[in-house]
């Protein structure tokens, strides 16, 4: 394979890698939207499901934590955080490691309600899982990963 073969399908590949974005847009929204239709169950924004699902992957955490991790503002997780707060679903506790900047941690409310929205969302994926393999779900979450990565250095605050 010569430079100009190379060069080729390393455009190819890109404009390949192009297309993933074009889909990734269209499918949050459409996630975002159907969360939202079938939230009122558990009365959840889509803001407060992304902190409750963090603290029950990750445990408690501080709101810049969450913010960097999620690449949200801290206002955005701050707000979602004393919203979630407010309707008994997190806690805010001290933080041995930081004084000024508490833990949030889920309370067994949060827990029970992220854990109802997960299982509803398990459910409504289930039919996919006819049409993919595992590999195929690893592939998409190393290229995902991959131009995540490439913009790490994207300021969100």
């Amino acid at each position: 394979m010569g430079d100009t073969d190379l060069d080729s399908a390393s455009g190819d590949l890109a404009d390949r890698l192009n297309e993933v974005f074009d889909l990734v847009g269209p499918l949050y929204r459409r996630a975002y939207r159907k969360v939202e239709q079938e939230a009122p169950i558990e009365g959840l924004s889509v803001g407060v499901r992304a902190v409750l699902n963090m603290l029950r992957e990750h445990g408690p955490m501080t709101v810049p934590q969450m913010g960097r991790a999620q690449a949200l503002s801290r206002q955005f997780v701050q707000r979602m955080s004393n919203e979630a707060a407010a309707r008994g679903l997190v806690e805010f506790v001290a933080n041995p490691a930081h004084k000024r900047s508490s833990l949030v941690q889920l309370t067994a409310a949060g827990r029970d309600a992220i854990t109802a929205v997960n299982d509803r969302e398990r459910a409504m994926l289930e039919p996919v899982t006819g049409h993919v393999t595992g590999e195929d779900v690893d592939a998409c979450l190393r290229v995902l990963s991959s131009l995540l990565r490439l913009l790490d250095d994207v300021e969100v605050d």
